[in-house]
């Protein structure tokens, strides 16, 4: 059994961090799910924003939609949406083998709108009805603007992703908007099986106190923040309120561990993955990560349930000046601010790429 069949047999699902058009078109995805147990995908705009930018797979599309007068968003969604429903085409089976808990492709409504509820919903709303998938997540941004759409497009049967999680206080706020937007439908006499995952970032909290702590507890900030969420997570998925959910036909949110390559130069590169492993989680890793993985990563010792060394972990952090809470703060508007700064750039290179594609005709 090689490492990845491994992982998915624990009952982990390993999806693939990465969308290219070449990524289709050679047939690498194919092989990541015939070969390497990869269920799964997602994308963000900093992965479209090197997708287009760094290929010429994507001019002839470019030329032909700005051709049509398309420009700047509404172009790019046309690009994203091919790429994404030939992926999600690619996960159908996976999908339809386990009834929906797997197989799933994301993407995530623009950046510019994470702080605006009203906006993202119909972003979220409109994405998802032209992809016409069912295996589609939309992302939304877990942040205090984003909550209440990600709860009104749960109750309206969209499939969401919360992503720029990073703490255990977001977790459980992401939660409870998906439990408030089933429970909903539920009173409402509606379907409430709704898929959705809850994506938390782990390797920037490491990243973020880099020469900030003492040597002996570098690397182990994300791994102790995931511990306690993962604790949260299973006593959350356990509780009398969910469990009332499942009786009327939802199912829980699922744990996707994001984030997940290594970025300290000392630490193995497949730091994460093996620290993260854990039954009815995912974990979306990079294809670096991913290779890695399958050629000299193992699996070792699971996550236990109830981390209390976590804690102990956390409470050297705070004695050495670091509040998890305000870094957790931080890192989500570093976040929010990335993918924005991505999406500017992926916007500017779609400009520059049609002006120059439309010339040379």
């Amino acid at each position: 059994m090689n490492p990845t069949q491994s992982f998915h047999e624990l009952g982990q699902s390993l999806w693939v961090d990465n969308i290219t058009r070449d990524l289709l078109n050679s047939g690498t995805l194919q092989r990541y799910i015939d070969e390497l147990s990869v269920t799964g995908l997602t994308s963000n705009p900093t992965i479209f924003d090197n997708a287009i930018g760094k290929s010429t797979a994507y001019d002839d599309p470019i030329r032909e939609k700005a051709r049509n007068g398309k420009s700047g968003e509404e172009l790019f969604f046309d690009i994203a949406l091919e790429d994404i429903t030939r992926a999600a085409d690619l996960f159908r089976p996976t999908y339809d083998r386990t009834d929906g808990v797997d197989g799933w492709v994301s993407l995530e409504v623009s950046p510019l709108l994470a702080y605006d509820t009203a906006s993202t919903l119909t972003a979220a709303k409109g994405l998802f009805a032209r992809a016409a998938r069912p295996n589609l997540f939309i992302k939304i941004p877990g942040t205090t603007e984003g909550l209440p759409a990600i709860e009104e497009a749960i109750f309206a049967g969209i499939p969401i992703n919360v992503t720029l999680l990073f703490s255990r206080e977001h977790y459980l706020a992401a939660a409870e908007a998906f439990l408030r937007g089933v429970e909903r439908r539920i009173a409402a006499r509606l379907n409430p099986n709704v898929a959705s995952v809850a994506s938390v970032f782990i390797s920037r909290w490491d990243a973020a106190v880099v020469g900030k702590v003492p040597e002996n507890l570098r690397g182990k900030l994300g791994i102790a923040i995931g511990g306690r969420i993962y604790k949260a997570y299973q006593s959350l998925i356990n509780s009398e309120r969910v469990q009332r959910a499942y009786n009327f036909g939802a199912r829980p949110q699922r744990l996707l561990w994001a984030s997940t390559g290594t970025k300290d130069p000392q630490a193995p590169d497949t730091f994460y993955i093996k620290a993260l492993a854990a039954p009815f989680t995912v974990n979306t890793m990079p294809e670096g990560t991913l290779k890695a993985l399958a050629d000299h990563g193992e699996l070792g010792t699971t996550m236990p349930a109830d981390c209390d060394d976590c804690e102990q972990v956390l409470d050297q952090f705070a004695a050495n000046g670091i509040d998890v809470q305000a870094l957790a703060a931080q890192l989500q508007d570093e976040g929010a601010k990335s993918f924005v700064k991505s999406w500017n750039g992926l916007m500017g290179v779609i400009d520059v790429k049609s002006a120059a594609l439309k010339k040379a005709s």
